[in-house]
């Protein structure tokens, strides 16, 4: 009788093994299944993450043939010996300083209006805010604002900053704005009904963000404009998730929130 191998694949579907090319910083790759073209920021066991022209990151697992160099199939691998590749910056774009412990913090705080607020500048600011010592703490709304600011007491070593939304002529938000003169707190805000909008469409991989027309809550009529499950908390989980750094904000929020940052932390 004739003997088979046991391997019963055809000999013109096997493939040869690829070959291993360390992960090393700033090589250029394309991911085979999804064609994200873009430089090694990061190599962890098993995984490692690329960061394309317009400085968005995906994470992808270091599988055999994974991978595109110069058009070539290719299998990433850990670099030998190497510790995990570091990213030089924050996600705000400040130097990072690795092992920084977080300051103690200062009798300063920012104020923002609400927790998705808050968790967007954590995410994208919140190395430097353990550096400078910054807590940022989230009120809801900010209709009692100037109560809130005599309840904090504010002063020379205790400045105040405050992020609003809406914050344009003839809003709301600006007459309660208009209304704080402590000369120890500074209110400062970006023109977008809410946070969400500071995110930038490409972000998210739509055009722009949806018209909602007035008398419909906005975070639902946003929802229901791009398709997305009547869910807001899951849609913010989602915004949020897209964002990796400040590239994929606003200019107008970007600036405000660097503003607040240097009021606290004034000497």
């Amino acid at each position: 009788m004739r003997r088979y191998d046991s391997d019963l694949t055809p000999p013109w579907k096997k493939q040869a093994p690829a070959p291993e090319v360390p992960a090393e910083p700033d090589l250029v790759v394309e991911e085979v299944s999804t064609g994200f073209c873009g430089a090694v920021a990061g190599c962890e066991a098993g995984t490692v993450t690329l960061e394309d022209r317009f400085g968005r990151h995906r994470v992808f697992p270091l599988v055999p043939r994974g991978f595109l160099l110069e058009g070539r199939t290719v299998t990433l691998v850990r670099p030998r010996g190497a510790a995990p590749v570091r990213p030089s910056r924050t996600a705000s774009g400040s130097v990072a300083v690795p092992g920084a412990r977080a300051r103690v913090a200062r009798a300063g705080r920012i104020y923002v209006e609400g927790r998705h607020d808050a968790e967007l500048v954590e995410k994208v600011w919140g190395d430097d805010l353990r550096v400078e010592g910054v807590v940022v703490e989230y009120l809801e709304g900010v209709d009692d604002l100037p109560a809130i600011v005599r309840e904090f007491r504010p002063g020379p070593d205790a400045r105040l900053g405050v992020l609003v939304d809406h914050l344009v002529p003839g809003s709301k938000e600006s007459r309660i704005a208009a209304s704080v003169t402590d000369p120890h707190v500074l209110v400062a805000g970006h023109p977008y009904v809410d946070v969400w909008q500071a995110v930038k469409p490409s972000a998210l991989g739509v055009p722009a963000w949806p018209e909602v027309p007035r008398g419909q809550d906005w975070k639902t009529g946003v929802c229901r404009a791009l398709g997305w499950p009547p869910d807001t908390g899951a849609a913010w989980r989602r915004i949020l998730a897209s964002v990796h750094s400040y590239k994929d904000l606003e200019p107008e929020l970007l600036g405000r929130v660097e503003h607040l940052i240097d009021w606290v932390t004034a000497p």
